[in-house]
């Protein structure tokens, strides 16, 4: 399984890496939960969750409110700990990455309570 997330997440970022974004940083963790991958393009600030499965809905359904909160508590940690990039222009998306590989292109959901 983690061998699975750990492609879903090299996958992610390097289809991000070819559109210019900047790897800050990898499965980050603090108290409050894990951040997969945290890049930047400019001022722009991305946090992405990523997440491989074979059914998109499934998911979706793994972000409940209570994961996001998780998110939204890490982003706050990471912030406070990277007080240059507290003003950066924050968007937080799931990347669900289609389980085999070869099933489809990833799917981008902005979660709006969290942007």
């Amino acid at each position: 399984m983690r061998e699975r997330g750990a492609q879903a997440e090299a996958r992610v970022r390097e289809h991000l890496r070819i559109r210019g974004w900047t790897l800050l940083d990898q499965n980050w963790s603090c108290r409050w939960g894990e951040l997969d991958l945290v890049m930047s393009q400019g001022e722009r600030l991305l946090v992405v969750e990523v997440k491989g499965r074979r059914s998109p809905s499934w998911a979706l359904r793994s972000v409940d409110r209570n994961k996001r909160r998780r998110i939204a508590r890490a982003i706050d940690c990471w912030r406070a700990q990277h007080p240059n990039r507290g003003d950066s222009l924050l968007t937080v998306v799931i990347a669900v990455v289609p389980l085999p590989p070869t099933a489809g292109a990833v799917r981008w959901v902005c979660v709006h309570e969290l942007c």
